[in-house]
């Protein structure tokens, strides 16, 4: 029996969607159970999925196996300590927070548990933390994901997708948009209402909550996905390889998870500054056979990260 523990309050986060991925491919091979930690669990996700609230009254809680924490911890709880010890600890840690893997790493002496392993996401946030564990990047089905061919009669659409805070944004990047927009380019930005009234309107512009649309039917409705984030740091980036699950070449900052896979000019494009950032979108609107090119690149990385091959080693690593 395998355990996965998560927050569940975001249908779109990508803790959330990391978990219910690995439920989907961990199934096939063993009984699997959801479990929500959050009193603040999604309405949605517990509409759409099996995950179960934690109840000591009604001792509807894990019976033992495997726990695997992701995104989520069980510190200033009461029911760890009541319900049956895991066989083996798991915590896959998905974000960057180094005074959370602190925590982590100091097991109660009262709680008994086995010692916890640690997964982490990406050799950046393992560079970055400085600590040892394994690396599985964030399972996705990119069959989800298809290049889709060129529209015609439209005009170069750059965009991009994510949680709609702000700290997804990087401040650099409103100037950056007015430039684009009135050199002629359309900008779609999913999860970008929160830069309303920082933008002026434009008729080429749209700024969509988070949602709207499924990633997969809005990611191909762009030429090329451009991705900064502000004082978040993306510590994997699931929807960077989305979109290149998609066909798209990405232009992100050079400061990410994903950024370990990316080969500038080839599968796609890094940058360090606004400037740098301002000539590549200038390039890729002008050469469609570029966007072209590295879009297939990035499409086979991606087909490569998530092969069955790759996907049932990290899978093993649970089943043991």
């Amino acid at each position: 029996m395998i355990h996965l523990f998560n927050g569940f309050q975001n249908p779109f986060g990508g803790s959330d969607l990391e978990t219910l991925d690995l439920h989907r491919l961990l199934s096939a091979d063993s009984e699997v159970r959801l479990w929500a930690t959050s009193s603040r669990v999604s309405g949605e996700l517990m509409r759409h999925f099996p995950i179960r609230r934690i109840s000591l009254p009604k001792w509807d809680v894990p019976d033992g196996g495997t726990y695997v924490f992701l995104g989520a911890h069980w510190r200033n709880k009461m029911w760890p300590y009541l319900i049956p010890r895991p066989r083996r600890l798991i915590y896959v840690f998905n974000t960057f927070h180094p005074k959370v893997m602190a925590l982590t790493a100091r097991m109660p002496r009262m709680l008994n548990w086995p010692e916890p392993e640690l997964v982490l996401i990406s050799d950046f946030q393992k560079r970055m933390l400085r600590v040892d564990g394994v690396v599985h990047p964030s399972p996705i089905d990119i069959g989800r994901f298809l290049p889709q061919p060129a529209k015609s009669g439209r005009p170069f659409t750059l965009g991009r997708l994510s949680r709609d805070t702000a700290d997804k944004h990087h401040a650099d990047d409103v100037p950056l948009y007015e430039t684009l927009l009135a050199g002629g380019v359309a900008l779609r930005i999913q999860g970008g209402t929160v830069l309303k009234g920082r933008l002026k309107p434009h008729s080429q512009l749209e700024l969509l909550p988070q949602g709207q649309l499924a990633a997969e039917q809005f990611l191909p409705t762009l030429d090329v996905f451009y991705y900064r984030t502000g004082s978040h740091v993306e510590t994997f980036g699931r929807v960077v390889f989305e979109a290149m699950a998609c066909g798209l070449p990405v232009v992100c900052h050079s400061h990410g998870g994903y950024a370990d896979h990316i080969r500038h000019g080839e599968n796609g494009f890094l940058f360090e500054t606004t400037q740098q950032a301002t000539r590549i979108l200038a390039d890729l609107k002008a050469d469609p056979a570029l966007r072209a090119t590295v879009g297939l690149k990035a499409r086979q990385t991606v087909e490569q990260l998530f092969s069955p091959q790759a996907l049932r080693q990290r899978l093993d690593f649970y089943l043991d």
